[in-house]
């Protein structure tokens, strides 16, 4: 049987109602997937989405971004959905583009608003894009 899918979702504070939206509008895909996720983010997409297989870590500025990266390292996460705000300073811009920097060196996809969030989802529900793990095995 082949290994769920391994998605990492996170959202900024403006943006975390469109994330909500987003799992929401793709609850039956992402139920056949393993998520995680920074920590309100989380929290919000299982209130929506209590059927979804989600792992809400810290906060994004608590450690969070770090521990998605130390995933992506690990080769534990296939694909990044990560809704930027670019419109509000963040304090912990250094980690955020830490977190980018590991999915571009990991050769992960990353999706960064919802439009590449959907393109994403819909070219791996058509097995049109893998992950690591998928390129590392052919």
């Amino acid at each position: 049987m082949a290994e769920k899918y391994r998605i990492a979702l996170i959202a900024h504070d403006e943006k975390k109602d469109e994330m909500v939206a987003f799992a929401e509008a793709h609850r039956a895909y992402l139920a056949g997937c393993s998520l995680v996720a920074t920590g309100t983010t989380g929290q919000r997409i299982l209130e929506a989405c209590p059927e979804l297989d989600l792992r809400p870590l810290k906060s994004g500025p608590l450690g969070g971004d770090q521990q998605i990266g130390a995933l992506i390292s690990e080769a534990k996460v296939d694909a990044l959905v990560f809704f930027v705000d670019p419109l509000t300073p963040m304090p912990h811009d250094v980690d955020v583009k830490a977190l980018m920097r590991l999915a571009i060196v990991y050769d992960i996809p990353m999706a960064l608003n919802h439009a590449t969030g959907e393109i994403l989802l819909k070219d791996r529900e058509a097995g049109r894009v893998g992950g690591a793990r998928e390129r590392s095995e052919a």
